[in-house]
């Protein structure tokens, strides 16, 4: 389709790269810079605003990211408006801008999908998730979302889906055929326990860990309540900021005031991050709702046991390389986590499964490879 010329490329419906404010904007950043490195012209339209842990947060502001053209627009910085009216503006620079291909990340900002559509682009969308379902969003928030799912069955030339189960959602609702396309990880090098050490006095397999955005639909009140009825020395880390849900941070941190053994981190990046996944006994991820979770895939990565909820989204990254809890029970939960903790042998049996298996499936170089058929209008 493209044979002879340079593609151009347009990814809008991220908050920012580079930045590691959620999945979508790892995602974003290891396409771009991939497709980069080949050769495509690719501009990333970036949010205004700050980081959504704080402006201590925020990066220098650049032009180019490793060969990609980083374009800041317009955005209403309030709750539930920002991710909206980046998109807006974003979708209407790129309707008017000379690309080739105008690739939407997450349901919301495909409401606007049709526009540069109606100015002869070929448009992708990535479904990271049914964003709809979030607890943190309210009726109009919802609403809206609902509608950019809508708009991406209807107007987009290709969908890509995270998990069979988006993708049978899909086709069940809109009769729309999807390309399942996973998320990738990088192979890591393994930290010691350093900074994490000096911080919050954490060794090497003394702590289990949660790290993500701390909302409601990850699951983080089972995982408290459960960890306080586990008989253990070991630390629970929640590692992570508030995503536009400051009074669910705070309820969840009162919740668990009465066990000093809970630490709370807020946002990590850079070496803390590293170290964290470095260093964790078990790692875990209690989630209710998910797209396709890349920090579960970055905490295999780093040859970690884990310990997930049994959502479609979780068990079929996993595979039987990690153990798996019954959604939404406190029960089981604390059952799994005491066994775990009691036996060390488990553990370090799903430990030496997991790195290997996860790098190999989930390889960027390839995600990358089979997106750009799909931009060429390849099956």
């Amino acid at each position: 389709m493209f044979k002879g010329k340079k593609m151009k490329i347009a990814m809008l419906g991220h908050k920012r790269i580079p930045s590691r404010e959620g999945g979508v904007e790892i995602v974003v950043e290891e396409l771009s810079t991939r497709m980069a490195e080949l050769g495509i012209d690719v501009t990333c339209y970036n949010r205004a605003g700050h980081h959504i842990s704080g402006k201590e947060f925020d990066e220098k502001k650049i032009k180019v990211y490793k060969n990609v053209k980083l374009k800041t627009v317009f955005t209403i910085n309030r709750r539930g408006l920002a991710a909206m009216s980046a998109s807006i503006f974003a979708s209407i620079r790129s309707a008017f801008g000379k690309y080739d291909v105008v690739h939407f990340h997450a349901e919301g900002p495909c409401a606007m999908l049709w526009l540069p559509k109606l100015f002869g682009k070929r448009c992708v969308a990535t479904i990271h998730g049914l964003d709809w379902q979030r607890a943190k969003w309210g009726k109009f928030a919802s609403s809206y979302i609902m509608l950019g799912e809508k708009c991406a069955a209807r107007f987009a030339d290709e969908i890509i889906v995270l998990s069979k189960g988006v993708q049978n959602y899909f086709m069940d609702t809109y009769k729309r055929e999807t390309k399942f396309i996973p998320n990738g990880v990088n192979e890591p090098i393994i930290r010691k326990a350093s900074l994490i050490k000096d911080k919050f006095s954490l060794e090497k397999d003394s702590y289990i860990l949660f790290l993500g955005r701390v909302v409601p639909e990850k699951g983080l009140k089972y995982l408290v309540e459960a960890f306080k009825n586990v008989k253990t020395d070991k630390k629970l880390v929640i590692a992570g900021s508030a995503s536009d849900t400051d009074l669910f941070y705070k309820e969840l941190k009162d919740l668990a005031s009465s066990d000093e053994r809970i630490i709370f981190t807020g946002f990590v990046q850079g070496e803390m991050l590293y170290e964290l996944y470095s260093n964790a006994y078990i790692y875990t991820l209690p989630s209710d709702l998910e797209g396709m979770p890349l920090s579960l895939l970055e905490a295999m990565s780093y040859g970690n046991c884990c310990l997930v909820s049994d959502i479609e989204e979780c068990a079929s990254v996993v595979e039987d390389k990690a153990v798996l809890f019954k959604k939404a029970s406190i029960e089981d939960l604390k059952d799994k986590l005491q066994m775990l903790c009691d036996d060390e042998k488990k553990v370090d049996f799903y430990k030496l499964g997991a790195k290997d298996f996860v790098c190999e499936k989930y390889n960027w170089d390839e995600i990358v490879r089979k997106t750009i058929k799909l931009y060429e209008g390849e099956n």
